[in-house]
């Protein structure tokens, strides 16, 4: 199994051979299993939470319930997109910009495992939202 060094330092022609999928694969599936438990975590810990009479406890409490449950809402949209990932190692896909089909980078996919689109295709994107948004 390769690790992140030796991902970061393969020549470029080795670019999503076999090994990097199996990493690539390894590494999603291991977010899987920590983000199901991260999600169980909390919400054990949301339906345990006691109510407060003070009004200060009770502003504190319902924020550190609020960033509870937008945490758990992060992390459950980011489950189907893990799953995704995996469909497209299975494809051939992966690793690959959906729209110019050039190859997203080991480094950027090592930030974000569920990466669709290559740097310069994003920023594309960002770009052109943040034009509209200024319209």
């Amino acid at each position: 199994m390769l690790t992140q060094e030796q991902l970061v330092a393969a020549p470029d022609e080795d670019y999503m051979n076999e090994e990097q999928l199996e990493f690539f694969r390894d590494l999603l599936t291991t977010m899987g299993v920590e983000i199901r438990e991260q999600i169980e975590s909390s919400k054990k810990e949301l339906q345990n939470m006691q109510y407060e009479a003070d009004e200060l406890d009770k502003a504190a409490l319902e924020e550190e319930r609020r960033l509870q449950l937008r945490f758990l809402d992060r992390q459950s949209k980011l489950l189907p997109k893990i799953g995704e990932a995996i469909k497209r190692i299975d494809s051939g896909e992966f690793g690959y910009c959906a729209v110019t089909g050039e190859p997203i980078g080991v480094r950027r996919l090592l930030a974000r495992p569920t990466a669709t689109l290559c740097a310069e295709e994003k920023m594309r994107q960002e770009r052109q939202e943040q034009n509209f948004r200024d319209v």
